[in-house]
């Protein structure tokens, strides 16, 4: 028989452990001096206590021991076979995130973009014609709460098509419900370095733009100000050297006129050409 300070050493334990498993009904001593107190242990007691030990070990916890401890060997094995496969997701999620803490640390950027999954969307628009990103910033600023978009699958280095969200007028659009990589900007943060933020960020983790740009500026009632990304994606399995990255086609409740010939958007088109081109991008998009 041996005292627990001695069970303690005997197997690696601690002192605190032996009394917690007694505490519980794990690990019950073989006996108890009534005088004194001293937990005394024999050699089943031993026995046990290396195989909860040993089950520790294999990932069980105490709860699950408890259940398992007197149970067969299959069971025990089937119990394990569960814990494994929780632990390899556990694994697989926390790679995930040191790989997101990692790509944090290597690239500083003001924005910190995270996937969701965000409903539909109707809305009435007016299309643009940009020449460059800085001009989105006067239509913001005749509306503090104007929803922008933009068709745009990288950085922009020539002219690209917009559209801002009129209300009640203007050609209806549909966004369907769809996976977006979102991010918030803080007010100091300007909208064309994050947005190249953005991008780049999408790049380094291979995932492919599947439709426009949504730009929400949201202002509460005390005129606080935020602006919100929302870009839909999906993962990117095309080989490096064949992705494409011009302008994407977007969903619209009414049907595209007349096919005419395949280009992409040119910013010395007028309002009328790039809505047209629009038109066309879609109806190809819908036959394919």
């Amino acid at each position: 028989m041996w005292r627990i300070g001695e069970l303690a050493r005997m197997t690696g334990a601690t002192e605190r452990a032996l009394r917690h498993y007694h505490r519980i009904g794990l690990l019950v001593p073989t006996t108890v001096d009534r005088t004194s107190g001293y937990r005394w242990y024999g050699a089943s007691a031993l026995s046990r206590l290396e195989r909860i030990r040993g089950l520790q070990r294999l990932g069980l916890s105490l709860r699950d021991i408890a259940d398992l401890i007197d149970a067969p060997d299959e069971q025990v094995r089937q119990a394990v076979r569960e814990t494994m496969a929780e632990i390899r997701r556990q694994v697989t999620a926390m790679k995930e995130v040191a790989d997101r803490a990692e790509d944090y640390l290597s690239a500083p950027m003001p924005i910190l973009p995270h996937q969701a999954t965000v409903g539909a969307r109707h809305l009435r628009v007016r299309h643009l014609t940009v020449t460059h990103p800085s001009e989105i910033a006067a239509v913001c600023a005749t509306d503090s709460r104007a929803t922008l978009l933009t068709w745009l699958r990288a950085r922009p280095q020539s002219g690209f098509t917009a559209a801002v969200d009129t209300g009640r007028t203007g050609e209806r659009l549909t966004l369907p419900a769809r996976t977006v990589v979102r991010a918030v900007l803080p007010p100091t943060a300007g909208i064309i370095d994050a947005g190249h933020h953005f991008f780049d960020w999408l790049h380094r983790h291979h995932l492919t733009i599947t439709g426009p740009t949504v730009e929400d500026h949201l202002t509460d009632a005390s005129g606080d100000h935020i602006t919100v990304l929302e870009v839909p994606i999906r993962p990117d399995t095309t080989p490096p050297d064949h992705r494409d990255f011009g302008p994407h086609p977007y969903h619209r409740t009414s049907h595209p006129g007349p096919q005419h010939d395949r280009q992409r958007p040119n910013p010395a088109h007028d309002g009328a050409d790039t809505r047209r081109l629009a038109r066309h991008a879609e109806h190809l998009a819908d036959n394919s």
